[in-house]
């Protein structure tokens, strides 16, 4: 009697596992959360905060399910994390379009706002569907004489090697992603230079023709397998540009250039020779973008390990370290130079040492993304000065910390990297490589912009009349305004205000 009394009790006991981790467990995780609901009746708040809480122990009983009946290799649990977290680091990527628009907004004046936010949030569209129909298979496809990349035109090819991703992880649409994010990057750095004076339709055309074949040319010279990938000329060094230092910020940052260049500056901003002040309307919302480029970055740097490994939070520390010491750098020499801690330029400094390190995030020492950072925040200054003093008026600086810290950032692989880097013994080899690399892209980006900014001046007239202008893009362009029923900002123009920022 004892006996069957046992076997009835086992019968039981495993009929409630199968219903509880088998493929009904869904109704008694129901029932778990209705008991509970039971006795928290007048926790409302409580309750809504544990249903994520729910969603997680449901996936997890799915999941034990799943595992019980098919087990994973730790090959399939690795490509699984290395995809999941690629996914989150484009999202965070993407998520920089957010950063991009506020720090632009702020820096820029309030009659144009919603011509900057306009810009901010197309321009990822844009860059989405350009780089989907022709850039990625540009920059990523079999490569033509090292120049160019084709086939999977529209993402259409499932052949990973289409795209160079044979014997990786990664499925094609999350490498996708994260790539459609960078390219919507190099077309966010040329918007705040080019900001207060360009046509809308100018601006949407140069944003289309930089991410369909300017950028993915040069792209695909370093990440896909081109003429960059392997300089053996210079003793088989290769340039090494890890998250786009050179690939995605010098290339927007040459493109914003001579933007800025061909379109003059802003009615009012040199006058006699001289710089004026023509400030910002909104620092909270600039610092608040600045805020989220930081984080975004997190994404951008560590996700282009591709990979879910024990370098991520490495490459995470030197990123962090960098935008800090750019940014006390900036502080410390603007304070020097005005008198007082700009604002403004520190938010110009973290942004620089967040640049410069991208480079080379994931092969310098903690104390090498330190020195990085530093004189990347002190060359933003000098160059928001220098450009000024030129007379090329970029609204919020990005030519000086997209462009200038770029560049050093590059070389600063040829200085500071542990494996090839000039100060660790290994000779100038990888710096001559990484010269190399930063004059070839700089050249193509130069002739291209110029060539397709020039047919846009020549046939669309790029900017926009001097009454829009005055009055504002908002309304010229747009036919609204951000801050309706708000009081105008005056018509004279403040006598300091800070040089200007980076975005």
């Amino acid at each position: 009697m004892m006996s069957n009394k046992l076997m009835q009790a086992k019968r039981l006991r495993d009929n409630r596992r199968r219903k509880t981790f088998g493929s009904s467990y869904l109704p008694d995780a129901v029932g778990f959360f209705k008991r509970l609901q039971r006795f928290l009746p007048n926790r409302s708040f409580a309750w809504l905060a544990i249903v994520p809480l729910a969603v997680l122990i449901v996936g997890a009983w799915g999941l034990a399910a799943s595992a019980q009946e098919e087990a994973l290799t730790p090959e399939d649990v690795q490509a699984v994390l290395d995809n999941i977290w690629v996914l989150v680091a484009a999202i965070l990527v993407i998520f920089m379009n957010a950063g991009f628009g506020m720090l632009e907004t702020g820096f820029c004046r309030q009659k144009n706002a919603v011509n900057i936010l306009s810009k901010n949030l197309l321009v990822f569209a844009l860059a989405t569907l350009a780089f989907w129909a022709f850039g990625f298979s540009i920059m990523f496809g079999s490569s033509v004489g090292g120049f160019l990349g084709v086939g999977g035109w529209f993402l259409s090819s499932e052949d990973m090697a289409t795209y160079g991703l044979d014997g990786q992880t990664l499925t094609i649409p999350v490498f996708f992603l994260f790539q459609a994010a960078f390219a919507g990057t190099a077309a966010t750095i040329v918007s705040g230079a080019v900001a207060e004076r360009i046509k809308f339709i100018d601006f949407v055309i140069f944003s289309l023709v930089l991410t369909a074949i300017i950028y993915p040319i040069s792209g695909h010279w370093v990440w896909g397998g081109g003429m960059l990938s392997d300089i053996g000329f210079l003793g088989g060094a290769e340039f090494s540009d890890f998250a786009g230092s050179t690939v995605v910020h010098s290339a927007g940052g040459w493109a914003a250039l001579m933007g800025a260049a061909i379109l003059g500056p802003r009615i009012g901003k040199y006058q006699d020779g001289q710089p004026s002040a023509l400030p910002g309307h909104n620092m909270s919302i600039a610092t608040l973008g600045c805020l989220i480029l930081w984080i975004g970055w997190f994404g951008f740097n560590p996700g282009s390990e591709l990979a879910a490994n024990e370098a991520v939070p490495y490459i995470a520390v030197t990123t962090n370290l960098a935008a800090a010491a750019g940014g006390v750098a900036a502080t410390v020499t603007s304070w020097t130079l005005s008198g007082k801690p700009d604002l403004s330029m520190i938010i110009n400094g973290i942004l620089a040492g967040l640049v410069a390190i991208t480079a080379g995030c994931a092969g310098v020492s903690f104390l090498g993304a330190v020195v990085i950072g530093l004189i990347g925040g002190v060359l933003v200054v000098f160059s928001v000065y220098f450009f000024d003093s030129i007379q090329i008026d970029d609204p919020v600086g990005a030519v000086s910390v997209h462009l200038v810290n770029g560049m050093w950032g590059t070389l600063a692989v040829g200085l500071f990297d542990m494996e090839g880097g000039l100060f660790y013994g290994h000779g100038a080899t990888q710096l001559l490589a990484q010269i190399m690399g930063i004059l070839t892209i700089g050249l193509w980006i130069v002739v291209c912009s110029t060539i397709v900014w020039s047919i846009l001046k020549a046939t669309l007239s790029l900017r926009v009349t001097p009454e829009e202008e005055l009055m504002g893009l908002d309304i010229g362009e747009h036919g609204m305004e951000a801050y309706s029923g708000f009081i105008k900002e005056s018509s004279s123009m403040p006598s300091s205000t800070s040089a200007g920022v980076g975005s």
